[in-house]
């Protein structure tokens, strides 16, 4: 399995991370849920572009230059893209290991290494990382123009090419059709009796439809890719070109070597995964929305069998939605083949069967912000995930708090 350890960078102190299927971190405010997320986005990103050969091997490891810090870290602001100012996130004795399906990248004491794993397959992800701030597309046109994070700005570039393929669609949520004017660049929202712009939705809609296009796109793009033979854009192919026309005027390998070593570069650039990374995917959403919301990530995780999803979140009602999607799976697999016509169609009515999952696909890691400890949340029966979490533990102290406010007003009758 894909995993990270983070020490000492940031507001984490130490963290074992397994990157799995679906991947959640849950905490207070500044506890290092995005930073993890990042970290895991930028240590995919460098791991793809060694695959691509995009990045050379030799110029990451080269000593006394912090590839880390100057090249990769401002992408998520994550350190300061000036080089001359103080580090915020990064320390001397900040420690980086990712263990990818490629490669092993190590960083520490300002240094990176690299260590190739030969025997494991490695799906090439279409990485995407989906930024908090992200309804400020809904209200700036043009935001391209405005100086904005690494992250935001290709995620804008993505949500463009959503909304210019965008066809005959509804939202999940209350069934609302949304349309786009190619040559005003304004995109629309219909529902029975009403038409607007996005920026005059409300709040949840303007955070979900950027969320949703993008998502569908991507994940529907990778998925062509997988059945298609032709998956490259211009520049890959044009590498893919370059790279074939090197293989074939080496004079040290045979005609089958050559065709091996044409096959594994082309397989190199075959869009094979969809890693979706989300911040707060419940942003200003109603509880009954954050559900409908989740369900239509996970059918877009379970598209291919190396797409990843991985969540930031503040609500609780997520990791409650989470469990009932669990349980389904486990009910559907568990189906009698007399029942299963019958029964599968009475859990449609509570889950798109399509957005299932297995208990070992997900993992939940509570974050703490006084230790800076990554700790992953235990589950009941090997199953469904403890409600003994922060969020439910949130909930529980309002409870506690109206029953003591119960206790004086009864102390005060008195």
């Amino acid at each position: 399995m894909q995993q990270i350890d983070i020490r000492n960078f940031g507001p984490i102190t130490n963290g074992h991370v397994d990157i799995n299927k679906v991947t959640v971190f849950v905490g207070n405010q500044a506890a290092g849920k995005s930073t993890a997320a990042k970290l895991i986005s930028t240590f995919k990103w460098i791991e793809k572009t060694l695959v691509r050969g995009d990045c050379d091997r030799k110029w990451l490891e080269r000593k006394n230059t912090n590839r880390l810090r100057t090249q990769f870290l401002p992408y998520h602001r994550l350190g300061p893209a000036d080089t001359k100012k103080e580090d915020t996130y990064l320390k001397p004795d900040s420690v980086i290991d990712y263990q990818g399906d490629a490669y092993r990248i190590v960083y520490r004491d300002g240094s990176m290494l690299v260590t190739e794993n030969k025997n494991r397959a490695y799906p090439l992800p279409q990485i995407m990382y989906v930024p908090a701030e992200r309804n400020f597309l809904s209200y700036i046109k043009d935001a391209g123009e405005i100086r904005l994070s690494g992250a935001l700005r290709d995620f804008n570039a993505e949500y463009g090419r959503a909304k210019n393929e965008l066809k005959n669609m509804s939202l999940p949520i209350n069934n609302i059709e949304v349309e786009y004017n190619k040559q005003y660049d304004n995109l629309y929202l219909r529902g029975g009796d009403y038409k607007i712009e996005i920026n005059e939705a409300a709040g949840g809609l303007q955070s979900f439809v950027p969320l949703y296009l993008v998502s569908d796109y991507l994940a529907k793009s990778v998925k062509r890719q997988c059945e298609s033979k032709e998956t490259m854009s211009s520049e890959e192919k044009a590498r893919f070109e370059k790279g074939v026309q090197d293989i074939w005027n080496n004079a040290t390998l045979t005609d089958e070597q050559r065709t091996v070593a044409v096959s594994a570069l082309s397989s190199k650039f075959n869009k094979a995964a969809f890693v979706n990374i989300v911040e707060e995917p419940e942003q200003n959403l109603f509880p009954s929305s954050q559900w409908q919301m989740l369900q239509s990530l996970l059918e877009f995780n379970n598209m291919n069998e190396g797409n990843k999803l991985i969540l930031t979140t503040h609500s609780p009602y997520l990791i409650n939605y989470l469990t009932i999607a669990i349980k389904a799976k486990q009910v559907l697999t568990d189906l009698r083949e007399s029942n299963r016509e019958t029964l599968s169609a009475a859990i449609s009515r509570h889950i798109s069967l399509n957005a299932c999952i297995n208990s070992d696909s997900v993992s939940i890691y509570e974050l703490e912000e006084e230790s800076g400890n990554i700790n992953l949340l235990p589950k009941y029966k090997d199953l469904i995930p403890s409600d003994d979490n922060f969020l439910n533990n949130l909930l529980a102290e309002v409870n506690d708090r109206f029953t003591q406010l119960q206790e004086i007003e009864e102390e005060n009758e008195n």
